[in-house]
């Protein structure tokens, strides 16, 4: 019961990465998918909460699950049930997954992201801990750390940008202050969505790093096993959302949304071809 509950929720709320554990092996699928909808808890908790101090609850309970100092009966939550299981079977490290949980403390808080060196640490926290992990399950025998750490920098940053109108909303501000002043662009820029010179030039120097971390993963996918190539495919759109975000039209505070189809089209290529998605 606890596998087809997580099925479902990330079938729901995270469909790139249901249709990308489709492709991976049967037997690996229920332990992605404990996985994913783990990273679904902890994700969408700012959307749940009012207040940060709950949200910070709903984190540390998390934490004293996987610290085996839960209160009540843990493991009557499904997902927590069907990661334990994971834990178990794939030995899966349970520090990366406090990092995941480390991170989205951060979403709770309104306080502007500061260098694009604390970015960067979110991202490979929130992401690409993410995608390492899977590929813990995926191929226990294979490090793919550092093709995980530009692969979710390169779907983090990306998807942060793709959020800006989401996060202008709330007054959360992920692009570093330090992008903002080097272009002389402002927090209030964000916020009031006005889309200035110096904001499109701070969002162009993002987009950049992201284009980096894509580039700098690939000659480390060109020597993975095809075992992982299911971890890694949720990356498929980031390509494509990139060079929509590149047009002179585009308008940051309009979401890219690609149609369902084309996402799992893109997801299918990839599958077949896995060196595209880091083009």
């Amino acid at each position: 019961m606890s596998a087809a509950h997580c099925e479902a929720l990330v079938r729901a709320a995270d469909k790139d990465r249901f249709l990308a554990a489709l492709f991976a092996r049967a037997e690996h699928r229920p332990a992605l998918y404990a996985l994913y909808a783990f990273n679904v808890e902890i994700a969408r908790v700012r959307e749940l909460v009012r207040e940060p101090l709950a949200g910070e609850i709903r984190l540390q309970w998390w934490r004293d699950a996987l610290e085996g100092e839960g209160r009540g009966d843990v493991g009557a939550h499904p997902v927590a049930a069907a990661l334990f299981a994971a834990i178990a079977h794939y030995r899966l490290p349970v520090a990366a997954l406090e990092a995941l949980i480390e991170a989205r403390r951060f979403d709770l808080r309104d306080e502007p992201m500061a260098t694009l060196a604390e970015l960067e640490s979110y991202a490979e926290n929130a992401s690409s801990k993410l995608i390492a992990l899977a590929g813990r399950i995926l191929a226990s025998d294979t490090d793919i750390v550092a093709l995980a750490h530009h692969a979710g920098l390169a779907y983090a940053f990306t998807g942060l940008l793709n959020a800006l109108p989401l996060h202008a909303a709330r007054s959360q501000l992920y692009l570093p202050m330090e992008l903002l002043q080097r272009h002389g662009a402002r927090r209030e820029d964000v916020v009031e969505r006005r889309a200035t010179a110096q904001l499109r030039a701070t969002l162009a120097d993002l987009r950049r790093e992201a284009r980096v971390h894509l580039s700098a993963a690939r000659p480390w996918m060109a020597s993975a096993p095809s075992a992982v190539i299911p971890a890694l495919l949720p990356l498929a759109p980031v390509g494509l959302i990139l060079a929509c975000m590149e047009r002179p039209d585009y308008d940051p505070f309009s979401p890219v949304k690609l149609p369902q189809w084309r996402r799992q089209w893109l997801i299918w290529r990839a599958a077949r071809r896995p060196m595209r998605m880091f083009i």
